[in-house]
């Protein structure tokens, strides 16, 4: 877990809103450490701080909420990511998901910037399918029909992290004009033609790996966005 950013768009200095980017796993949390110059850094909208939550959703409830709790946090912008499980028939390992809202038991949370933050991420990893939809959340991988089940509520995807993380950074509530701007950005790993207990899950995941490593900049891009004047 990286420390906290200690820049903040509130402080007199008049340093931009830090960016908080959230993710579960250790290969994860690897992907993006490859992709920069560190897990804590000087982005080019400003401070990023990469937070390696540990995996389901209460862990994730937990990291985010201590992460926003300290110093300067209060205004910072959240972004889950990592890897999840594609619901709709003809998505493939390497596809990337941008949450419209997330869904978990708790309700459902309203992503900040999604067209913008998919158009980023189209130019950041050239030739790979980016799907806009709901992205569901859940306590356990989900195979075989469940998957269908899910597809049935209208979300083209689902992951374990991503509803906890966005729902604690809103303390479940809409975010308000100049609220904090939440997330969501997944790698498909595993899909309806190509689930995890197939032959060729290394190479879907060789492939989704390398997509998370790509995509950093498209974060960047989404947080810089943010805070440009709105008019």
């Amino acid at each position: 877990m990286s420390a906290a950013p200690q820049r903040n768009s509130g402080d007199r200095a008049g340093n931009p809103d830090p960016l908080l980017v959230a993710c579960a796993l250790r290969i994860e949390q690897a992907a993006l450490r490859s992709a920069g110059p560190g897990a804590a850094a000087r982005g080019p909208a400003g401070s990023y701080s990469l937070l390696r939550t540990g995996m389901g959703p209460r862990a994730a409830e937990r990291a985010v909420a201590r992460a926003l709790d300290r110093p300067g946090m209060d205004r910072a912008a959240v972004l889950a990511t990592g890897f999840c499980a594609g619901l709709v028939p003809g998505m493939h390992p390497g596809d990337l998901v941008v949450a419209e809202e997330t869904r978990g038991p708790q309700g459902a949370v309203t992503c900040t910037g999604t067209a913008l933050l998919a158009e980023a991420l189209a130019r950041a990893a050239p030739g790979r399918t980016v799907h806009t939809g709901a992205l569901t959340g859940s306590d356990h991988v989900v195979r075989g029909q469940e998957r269908a089940q899910l597809r049935a509520t209208g979300a083209i995807a689902v992951d374990m992290e991503s509803a906890a993380t966005l729902w604690t950074a809103t303390r479940g509530g809409p975010c308000p004009e100049g609220g904090r701007p939440v997330a969501a950005v997944r790698v498909i790993v595993d899909a309806p033609e190509h689930e995890l207990v197939r032959i060729g899950t290394v190479r879907g995941g060789i492939s989704a790996f390398r997509v998370l490593r790509a995509v950093l900049p498209a974060f960047y891009e989404w947080h810089r966005s943010l805070l440009l004047p709105r008019r």
